[in-house]
């Protein structure tokens, strides 16, 4: 049993990790961004390929991407695991929402 607890919670670490990392990574993004859009003259100088409104969205899809990577993440540690009711589960997550994606497209 206690072997059990310990995946479990290894699992939920990683996950949290995922979660927690992508949210820090996503939010210095979207503030780089802004902080670029606001110093846009000074930057410009410098790098005039660099947009803070690209920056921006860059954050924004990060933000977008991160319950997707979770439930990739899933897949993958269930696979592992090889427990097949999670990763079916998994799986018609995933095609669900690849069809939503391609309806929309």
């Amino acid at each position: 049993m206690k072997s059990t607890t310990n995946r479990l919670d290894r699992s939920e670490q990683r996950i949290a990790g995922l979660l927690w990392n992508g949210t820090w990574l996503a939010s210095a993004l979207v503030a780089a961004g802004m902080a670029l859009g606001a110093t846009h003259d000074f930057w410009s100088v410098l790098a005039p390929s660099l947009s803070g409104y690209d920056v921006m969205k860059t954050g924004v899809a990060l933000f977008i991407i991160l319950p997707i990577a979770r439930v990739a993440l899933m897949l993958v540690m269930s696979l592992r695991e090889r427990d097949y009711i999670y990763t079916a589960i998994s799986v018609f997550v995933l095609a669900v929402i690849a069809a939503g994606v391609m309806v929309e497209l």
